[in-house]
């Protein structure tokens, strides 16, 4: 067994892209910052922020291009995947992005990169079927243990 999953909440680093492949499947495109807060040996405040590329596909990436701009606060969830492609002079060159399955808006409607909750429930890739487990939505109001 192996498991491949990825959850980030972070602020987009500009407005998403949408585009749609030659057979009409829409494909949305974006960066997303996550910052984490630390001390240094002096003792003084660092933050490290590390960027990530987002991939949507089909109803997600629709949602994601209408709805989503840059600063933005997102929760993602979905898989890491490596690719290889050819730049324009032709070298090869590899990218690792986010492969997103589920998007809630944390910005609340107006607010860029605010805590609150934007949505009651994510957008997903794929609707479950009715009988299937599946973990309750991210709430950031809940209390995280750690």
């Amino acid at each position: 067994m192996s498991v491949n999953k990825a959850i980030l909440v972070g602020n987009l680093g500009k407005d998403p892209e949408l585009r749609y492949t030659p057979s009409g499947t829409a494909v949305c495109t974006f960066s997303l910052a996550t910052t984490d807060r630390f001390k240094n040996k002096q003792g003084e405040q660092q933050d490290r922020t590390e960027w990530h590329n987002i991939v949507a596909w089909a109803g997600l990436a629709e949602i994601c291009g209408k709805y989503l701009t840059k600063g933005k606060q997102v929760y993602i969830e979905g898989r890491i995947q490596s690719r290889s492609y050819d730049d324009r002079d032709g070298n090869k060159r590899y990218i690792t992005e986010i492969v997103a399955s589920e998007m809630q808006m944390l910005s609340r409607s107006g607010e860029q990169g605010s805590s609150g909750a934007g949505g009651s429930r994510p957008a997903s890739q794929s609707n479950e079927s009715a009988g299937s487990s599946q973990e309750p939505p991210f709430n950031p109001d809940d209390d995280i243990p750690f």
